[in-house]
């Protein structure tokens, strides 16, 4: 568990699926981006299987006990010791807070420790804040967006 500001960032439990999946879902659609159950969000629903049995995580941000924010992160096979970060969404009235910068700090403490050396990440240009705090912590542009939604994909090495 984490805190920042008056944020509580915790492991996902069986009783945050339907509003977790409900955040993702609501800042998907304001970017104007669809919300894929038998696609790209899949592992939203069933985050046991894609996230907790792999060796990854799933948090969820809360807000005076509502959440406001979802990140992830799972072991994937591009490259050895190599996880993607998913599912790194706030709602409109928590970001420019410093939040998505800390969860992305986070997300790096977490995965080093458990030994991973590279990190992927797919998104959408028109996500233009998670663009901006990609690049600008040290993300690299390459290719291979595997994502249908997805048209940018970064890395970085631990």
């Amino acid at each position: 568990m984490y805190f920042y500001q008056h944020f509580v960032i915790r492991n996902w439990q069986e009783k945050d699926r339907t509003l977790a999946a409900r955040v993702i879902s609501s800042v998907l659609s304001e970017y104007g981006l669809p919300w894929q159950p038998e696609e790209a969000d899949k592992d939203v629903l069933n985050i046991e299987e894609y996230y907790l049995a792999t060796g990854g995580e799933f948090w969820v941000i809360e807000y005076q006990n509502q959440i406001v924010g979802t990140a992830a992160y799972y072991p994937i096979n591009r490259g050895e010791k190599a996880v993607e970060i998913r599912k790194m969404y706030l709602l409109p009235k928590v970001r420019g807070l410093g939040l998505g910068k800390y969860l992305l700090q986070q997300l790096e403490i977490a995965i080093a420790l458990r030994g991973f050396e590279k990190i992927w990440i797919e998104t959408a240009s028109i996500l233009v804040e998670a663009v901006k705090l990609y690049e600008s912590n040290g993300y690299l542009p390459t290719t291979g967006v595997e994502t249908t939604r997805c048209d940018r994909v970064y890395v970085k090495y631990l």
